[in-house]
């Protein structure tokens, strides 16, 4: 049984060495309105779908967290806490009264998401002076045909979203490692772009402690600050960066060497490797891979995680839940590996690693990671195929409840299906009338492809009397077989506050968008003061 810990000894525990993972279980809406610095967000409500890769070895000391005031219950974390000791957690304790009681004994609570590694990105402005342009300047630039290129840091999904006009998307990691073939004149002006500040501050002071030849700024406050100032956007562009040459790989390859002797980024080989992985059970191990998606899903080592190297910087939290462990990446040629070593270490992820030859000669494995999904194979709710679901609809035979992210309803649901989450099922399925479905009637649970359709059945047949099904393959299998879909909020049986809505996200009134962006910029620039205040943060910068 889960022990407890309070705000006074959380804190001296914080302080220590040795290996940790604070978890906050609450939705990731309600986690970003509050939370400790430290902690990490994995929500009861997809816990198994996350614990395995964000905490891998069962060991580790946790502490969960809710939002409960000390009123004599667990919540959420209560509920997290036996969770995970049934799929193996022995070192579990709860923490006191959850983040207002944190509060209340005068420690720092944090608004946003992935709040390390933002903070961490202005941090080094401030330390770094990283050179900056305004969305103006570049748009004079850009009309006098200046000699430049804009590289879009993000990954390609978010680049197609929204993008500057003539950018090409170049994810952070890459930057380096493709940077003399896109800009191969050393008089070419390289302006590095995300959405906001972080990864255009990150993108472009990498290429600088590189030492590339260019000059190199970051465009201040990103497409948020390009579309306040009034420019327009593209969308669903597909520029991105080719292939590197030999030349251009042969240079990179010069100037990572050089960034991690002046960082301290150190190489094992696989021999060490062989013994980290035998130590697994007294030592956690992350084995990241930051190469893109298709190089990863081409081949990548047995028991490596797709972590591409920008978002690993971006939200490191989201990828490493246990403090003091060994992380080590992975590439194909030490460049992008070595570049994002460098921030790690920078940050305070001190036992960074770059695996040498990482996949050379080794026996891989093709296609993506699949996850070990604990308590899933104690699943035993009957399957409904796609047709089945949609003839039982047209004779109103069946309520759909879609435990997807809110995001990807809004995209496209099963029309008449219920937005529900997972862990307010208790409070949101009386909502959808399944409690009381007529005679005849059953309760059809979705999600994405099922997976966590089938976790969730068996809580809600021990709310409602019809027979509960899940929808075989989820919703993707819904739209292969060529099923209508529905696009909005159409039936919400609980509040969206399951993900943090990004402000370039969110659908609202005219101008209510450029204010939540304006916020959410003064945000980022204000971290850097409360992580100060907090005395959480292990930053690190050599300015040699």
């Amino acid at each position: 049984m889960a022990g407890s810990i309070g705000p006074g000894e959380l804190r001296r525990v914080l302080r220590g060495e040795g290996e940790f993972a604070l978890l906050d279980v609450r939705e990731q809406g309600a986690f970003a309105k509050g939370h400790l610095f430290s902690a990490s967000n994995l929500p009861l409500s997809s816990l198994e779908l996350m614990i395995r890769a964000m905490v891998p070895r069962q060991g580790v000391p946790i502490v969960l967290m809710d939002g409960v005031l000390s009123d004599g219950s667990d919540g959420l974390a209560g509920r997290a806490a036996a969770r995970l000791e049934s799929f193996g957690y022995s070192d579990i304790r709860i923490l006191d009264g959850g983040v207002d009681a944190w509060a209340e004994a005068g420690g720092e609570l944090f608004t946003g998401v992935n709040v390390k590694s933002k903070a961490f990105g202005e941090f080094v402005e401030g330390v770094c002076e990283t050179p900056s342009v305004s969305a103006v300047e570049l748009n004079d630039m850009l009309e006098a045909k200046a000699d430049l290129v804009v590289l879009d840091s993000r990954p390609l999904v978010e680049f197609q979203r929204m993008n500057i006009p003539g950018a090409i998307d170049c994810p952070g990691a890459e930057l380096v490692y493709r940077a003399h073939d896109l800009a191969p004149s050393p008089d070419t002006l390289i302006v590095v772009n995300c959405a906001g500040r972080t990864r255009s501050i990150i993108g472009a002071q990498s290429l600088i402690n590189a030492k590339v030849p260019n000059k190199v700024v970051a465009l201040r406050n990103g497409t948020m600050g390009w579309h306040l100032a009034g420019f327009d956007l593209d969308h669903g562009c597909e520029r991105r960066a080719g292939e590197v040459s030999g030349e251009g790989l042969a240079k990179a390859s010069v100037l990572a060497e050089g960034v991690a002797r002046r960082f301290g980024v150190k190489e094992i080989g696989h021999a060490t490797l062989a013994d980290w992985r035998a130590e697994e059970e007294t030592r956690t191990l992350y084995l990241l891979d930051v190469r893109q998606g298709g190089e990863y899903e081409a081949g990548h080592l047995k028991g490596s995680l797709w972590a591409e190297g920008v978002q690993l910087v971006q939200k490191t939290d989201s990828f490493v839940a246990t403090r003091g462990a060994r992380v080590v990446l992975i590439d194909d040629d030490g460049v992008r590996a070595t570049m994002t070593a460098s921030w790690l270490i920078q940050m305070g992820f001190k036992e960074t690693w770059v695996l040498k030859d990482a996949l050379a000669g080794q026996d891989l494995v093709i296609g993506p990671h699949l996850p070990e999904v604990p308590g899933l194979e104690d699943t035993s709710a009957d399957g409904i195929a796609a047709g089945d679901l949609a003839r039982a609809l047209e004779d109103k035979r069946a309520i759909v409840i879609d435990l997807a992210a809110s995001p990807d309803y809004r995209a496209g649901h099963i029309p008449g299906a219920w937005f529900a989450i997972r862990a307010r099922l208790a409070d949101s399925v009386a909502r959808t009338g399944a409690k009381d479905a007529a005679s005849g009637a059953m309760v059809v649970l979705t999600s994405g492809d099922g997976v966590l359709a089938r976790l969730a059945a068996g809580e809600v047949a021990a709310l409602v009397e019809a027979p509960v099904r899940v929808l075989a393959g989820g919703t993707a299998a819904w739209r292969r077989a060529g099923h209508p879909m529905t696009e909005g909020f159409e039936n919400l049986a609980d509040e969206t506050e399951d993900v943090f809505w990004k402000p370039y996200e969110r659908h609202e009134r005219d101008g209510e968008v450029e204010a939540a962006m304006n916020a959410y910029l003064s945000w980022e620039i204000g971290l850097v003061d409360q992580v100060g205040r907090d005395g959480g943060a292990d930053f690190s910068i050599p300015l040699a």
